[in-house]
């Protein structure tokens, strides 16, 4: 078939009219994608100029107007606004009868699930959470970024098919999260994504204090092995000092921080210390090497300068991790 002979998504059943609420990083980029479904963007809200400059760029032509003139021109209305607005927001539309019935109202807070739109539901709207495990950055590579990527789904059961469609539609994939389960999710999507962020970001710090000139060129190799390897194997792929029990080279690691990065060391001990237990109940620590190591955690220090070469070395293996 000939590009001319393809089916226009446009063309297909049950197209709907999507308007967004609050105009940050996510909703114009789910907005622009259910667009390539064949759905229509009609209009969308922002406060900040930022905002707007991010909806006229994401979804030109798209009238920006009032949060209750969206609900009032949309089939579907997504409302992506940060999680300590949503409830009062949801509640306020409700009062003022902005929400029509059979309407379907998603918001794409990880923490909640559909009983925030409660409000919405007594007043006949159709309620679906349906949160992208994915970062955003504002512009059209958040579009390309929603294939194969993971969204959280949480609705009532009558809703389930119409919410894993909705995501299908963006290119993503559904998992089914209980209302209860929500919190727990989020945390451990914030503990993996943003947490990973700032360890980054102090590490590249630390590079350039240490004299590399390229920090993100050294990292992004061994970073993607990392994460790699983690994620085939979990705790199996911890490595490095701490793994290993070279107590001498943390003490080392801890004297370092604390005279180039004080900032860091409660960081650098506080991970240390869960790697330390991870790798023990997992049977990658020696319990004999482990009691010096846990010390050293302890204390924020082993009493010695930390300079022993023999443990400077990271070991016989040479692992750079």
């Amino acid at each position: 078939m000939s590009t001319s002979q393809q089916p226009d998504p446009r063309d297909r059943p049950a197209r709907l009219s999507v308007g967004v609420v609050g105009a940050g990083r996510v909703g114009p980029a789910l907005a622009a994608s259910l667009q390539l479904a064949g759905h229509r963007p009609v209009a969308v809200s922002g406060v900040s100029d930022a905002s707007r400059r991010r909806a006229e760029r994401m979804l030109p032509d798209v009238p920006m107007v009032p949060p209750a003139e969206v609900l009032a021109r949309a089939e579907l209305v997504l409302l992506t606004v940060p999680d300590d607005v949503l409830p009062g927001l949801v509640e306020g539309l409700a009062e003022t009868g902005a929400v029509k019935p059979g309407q379907l109202l998603v918001h794409t807070s990880g923490r909640y699930g559909a009983r925030v739109l409660d409000p919405a539901l007594r007043a006949g709207a159709l309620p679906l959470a349906l949160h992208p495990a994915m970062t955003f950055t504002g512009t059209p590579v958040d579009v390309q970024r929603l294939a194969g990527c993971s969204f959280g789904v949480t609705a009532p059961e009558e809703l389930r098919l119409a919410a894993e469609a909705l995501v299908i539609e963006m290119g993503g994939e559904p998992e089914w999260i209980a209302e209860e389960r929500r919190p727990l999710y989020h945390a451990a999507l914030a503990l993996g994504a943003n947490h990973l962020i700032t360890l980054v970001a102090q590490s590249m710090d630390l590079l350039r204090e240490a004299g590399v000139a390229a920090p993100d060129r050294m990292l992004g190799p061994l970073l993607g092995a990392a994460l790699d390897n983690a994620l085939r194997s979990g705790d199996a792929a911890l490595t490095g000092p701490v793994a290993r029990g070279d107590a001498g080279t943390v003490a080392a690691h801890v004297s370092e921080l604390r005279r180039h990065a004080p900032q860091t060391v409660a960081g650098y001990l506080a991970m240390a210390r869960a790697t330390a237990d991870r790798a023990l109940a997992h049977g990658l620590l020696k319990p004999e090497l482990a009691e010096d190591l846990l010390g050293v955690l302890a204390n924020g220090t082993d009493g010695t300068d930390g300079t022993d070469g023999s443990n400077g070395t990271d070991g016989a293996e040479g692992d750079a991790r």
